[in-house]
């Protein structure tokens, strides 16, 4: 007999694969425990969370052709179920229409981005703005585009006349 979608039953966990745990149902039968299925975490290795034999509760989602998928994070009282937020960072203020601020005159341009070619490296750190690195990443990544580009135009045949 397969077990009711949505009821939360005991079981313990019989093996558990690198994509998840299986199962055994109190009342027999078995079900599979996905890996996203295990804790509210990010789970990256199952045996951080689970081990052979422990006993669990679990929530029934699917029950198909004897395949039976169990949620463990589901199971949970509502209070465990979420896992706290990190603090979000605050946002700049909007522009005088609500949209994007205007963007920085040209001399106030940071002198690694000023001039051609590549820029220079900035020091790693913590602090940096997501801005600034938004404009590194562009920057790097025309130049590659250019280098790439011109690499390409050698191999494609094209002659100067």
């Amino acid at each position: 007999m397969e077990p009711q979608v949505g009821s939360i039953l005991e079981g313990k966990v019989t093996s558990i694969m690198k994509f998840g745990a299986f199962v055994a149902l109190e009342g027999g039968g078995s079900g599979l425990v996905h890996i996203s299925e295990i804790a509210n975490t990010f789970v990256e290795d199952v045996h951080d969370h689970l081990q052979t034999g422990q006993a669990v509760k679990v929530l029934v989602l699917s029950a198909e052709n004897g395949r039976v998928n169990l949620s463990i994070k589901k199971a949970l009282p509502q209070q465990e179920r979420r896992a706290p937020r990190p603090p979000r960072s605050p946002r700049p203020a909007p522009g005088p229409q609500g949209g994007p601020r205007p963007a920085a005159a040209s001399g106030s341009v940071p002198p690694q981005f000023q001039g051609r070619g590549r820029p220079e490296p900035l020091p790693p750190s913590g602090d940096q703005a997501f801005e600034d690195k938004l404009k590194r990443f562009l920057s790097s990544s025309e130049g590659k585009m250019a280098d790439l580009n011109r690499s390409m135009d050698g191999k494609r045949g094209r002659r100067r006349r």
